[in-house]
């Protein structure tokens, strides 16, 4: 799947042939790769895979899930030149998009700590890019959440309204879905918390709520289902996030480490070319 991926990329940025090739012969040169800005490495696993595809010597100086800082030299590379122009805004453009994300992942990471609380990622991926995506969140400390529909039920507010009896979907689900799949459901109140509590749910998702309304649930999850996982969910950011983690959720979850994540600066210097 990286190598799809990888090969896919390449031929985006190339198309039928690098224009610069056609001038001049190639000759052997070196490069590194420098950080512009600090942040947390992530592309290294798809970034060798292109190294391997179009043959050119690659050196990590940091890797995955290692911090760096301005003025960092975070890999070095050699080999002809014409390789190593043609697969330059490839390779950092896969390391600057994972990069990117894992460097704002690690800033929840890090205020949630001290807690204990998951940091899950959630479905708000490019299309075509999920993969690569929640790698960089996992690369960054999230842990994933469902890869697809079919990793797990998360009954939502959209399901919820064509569901007349929670408990028993969910009863009738249980011999429906596999043996090793949750059960989540999303809750916009206490309410429906409880009801999906007592209806057997596996996780409940507080969404949209405010850290006051999920302490609440949190309470009544600690006195009658203490075997249930509670999310929180819903427009937080890194300023309202520890809010939430002091609340006793096990998980939060949040679509902006991916779509607020801004890129960082790297970039690639030629260093001789012989």
């Amino acid at each position: 799947m990286i190598e799809t991926f990888v090969k896919a990329a390449l031929t985006e940025d190339v198309g039928r042939g690098d224009l610069y090739a056609l001038v001049e012969p190639a000759v052997d040169a070196s490069a590194k790769i420098i950080a512009k800005s600090d942040g947390i490495v992530a592309g290294v696993k798809y970034i060798d895979v292109l190294a391997k595809l179009e043959s050119f010597e690659l050196t990590w100086l940091k890797n995955d899930s290692q911090s760096f800082i301005k003025g960092d030299v975070i890999a070095t590379i050699s080999g002809d030149s014409h390789t190593l122009l043609r697969i330059e805004r490839t390779l950092l453009n896969m390391l600057l998009h994972a990069s990117s994300i894992a460097t704002l992942t690690r800033k929840y990471v890090d205020i949630l700590e001290p807690y204990g609380v998951k940091l899950l990622d959630t479905r708000k991926t490019r299309p075509q890019l999920r993969v690569f995506e929640k790698y960089a969140t996992r690369t960054g400390g999230a842990v994933n959440h469902r890869m697809g529909l079919d990793d797990s039920l998360m009954i939502k507010d959209t399901h919820l309204k064509t569901i007349d009896d929670l408990k028993s979907y969910i009863e009738k689900a249980r011999k429906a879905i596999p043996f090793t799949a949750n059960i989540e459901v999303e809750a916009e109140t206490f309410e429906i918390a409880k009801e999906a509590m007592e209806g057997g749910a596996d996780i409940v998702m507080c969404d949209n709520m405010t850290p006051e309304q999920i302490t609440e649930i949190v309470s009544f999850r600690d006195k009658n289902f203490s075997h249930i996982l509670l999310e929180a969910s819903g427009n937080i950011s890194l300023d309202t996030i520890e809010s939430y983690a002091a609340s006793g959720v096990d998980a939060i979850s949040s679509g902006s480490l991916i779509h607020q994540a801004n890129w960082i600066d790297l970039s690639m210097k030629m260093l001789s070319i012989d």
